[in-house]
């Protein structure tokens, strides 16, 4: 199978396409033939070196930890019920990991789910679950690497059957973004009548976050660059420019204060939060991570499941949620899409195409 991987860490130029044997799906698993691929800081963050948490083996390595597609073998073994359109199977938690590169940053998640899977089958030819999902099902799932890719192999219960209106492009750079922005705000406790800043507010998670706190009842503040504010009025955010004066400008547009910050930008927007907030313990990063522990901040813990992926995808297809794909690039240019969201200023976004 064709995949973009490295032989070597360094720049978005070490990406190159490679011949991979294609893998096959074990007891538990699902294999996904790719049709879209999300980009996320956390993909460059392993390009550039870094080694996720639980992972091993010899180069060279497949970044990519989001992807839609369509299930073409299902493991033996592989026992529960599938998350279907807002309905969902066992949840099963994955772990998170953050990597943090450039401005807008997403939190990078890793990690195998445990728990129930989420569909059955006993060959490459079975019929999968109660409910469920079968050989050729479109689905839309996450995992640890490897999504960069024409074939994945999933545990079972990380895959969620696409609603039938959600383009591959939304739907292959859907799972992180999504379930980073739901499990954030769920940390941060953000309800009715409280005023959230996000930071980074038209990037990748920003987005959804930005209309996940507005649907909760919250007062949004979101800083960006003026070139996106009419943007983030859409999406129901007031919005306030990055640089110079920006502690002042969000006191000006939170006059009564501020109950939580969402960073997903680094450097002084994380300062800036701390000067807002109160408690520290309602301050999130999605990428100073090697600092929160020191300031008492948060980070996104490892929640990521089938159920809540399922939760927000039902959002999407209903209406209230929507997703900006700003760019989408073939699997042959990769490095180009690393080299797009290195540039840390991007409105939504970028995804791999596999035809």
């Amino acid at each position: 199978m064709r995949a973009a991987g490295f032989s070597e860490p360094g720049g978005p130029e070490v990406l190159r396409l490679m011949e991979l044997a294609t893998p096959e799906a074990g007891p538990g698993q699902v294999r996904v033939r790719v049709k879209a691929a999300g980009v996320q800081p956390f993909d460059c963050a392993v390009r550039a070196g870094w080694t996720p948490p639980g992972v091993t083996g010899d180069l060279p390595r497949v970044p990519g930890n989001e992807f839609a597609g369509v299930i073409d073998q299902v493991g033996g073994a592989v026992t529960g019920q599938a998350a279907v359109g807002g309905t969902a199977g066992q949840e099963a938690v994955a772990g998170q990991v953050g990597g943090a590169v450039g401005q807008e940053a997403v939190a990078g998640q890793v990690g195998e789910a445990a728990g129930q899977g989420a569909v059955v089958g006993a060959s490459s030819d079975a019929m999968a679950g109660p409910g469920g999902v079968t050989i050729g099902t479109e689905v839309l799932g996450f995992g640890r690497l490897d999504a960069y890719a024409e074939y994945i192999v999933v545990p079972a219960d990380q895959v969620v059957v696409k609603p039938a209106g959600m383009p591959w492009e939304v739907a292959g750079g859907f799972s992180a973004g999504a379930q980073t922005a739901h499990i954030a705000l769920e940390t941060l406790g953000v309800g009715k009548g409280h005023t959230v800043v996000i930071h980074g507010a038209a990037g990748a998670v920003g987005t959804i976050a930005v209309q996940l706190a507005v649907d909760r009842g919250a007062t949004v503040i979101g800083t960006g660059r003026p070139a996106n504010h009419e943007y983030l009025r859409g999406l129901g955010a007031i919005p306030v420019a990055y640089g110079e004066g920006l502690l002042e400008r969000i006191r000006e547009a939170a006059p009564d204060g501020v109950d939580a910050a969402l960073d997903a930008a680094g450097g002084d927007a994380l300062v800036v939060s701390l000067a807002l907030v109160a408690d520290r313990g309602r301050i999130l990063t999605l990428v100073e991570h090697g600092k929160a522990a020191e300031l008492g901040i948060r980070v996104t813990p490892p929640s990521r499941s089938a159920a809540r992926l399922a939760e927000l995808a039902d959002l999407h297809t209903r209406g209230q949620l929507r997703v900006h794909v700003r760019a989408t690039y073939p699997l042959e240019r990769a490095a180009d899409a690393h080299r797009d969201v290195e540039t840390g200023h991007g409105r939504g976004k970028v995804v791999i195409t596999m035809d």
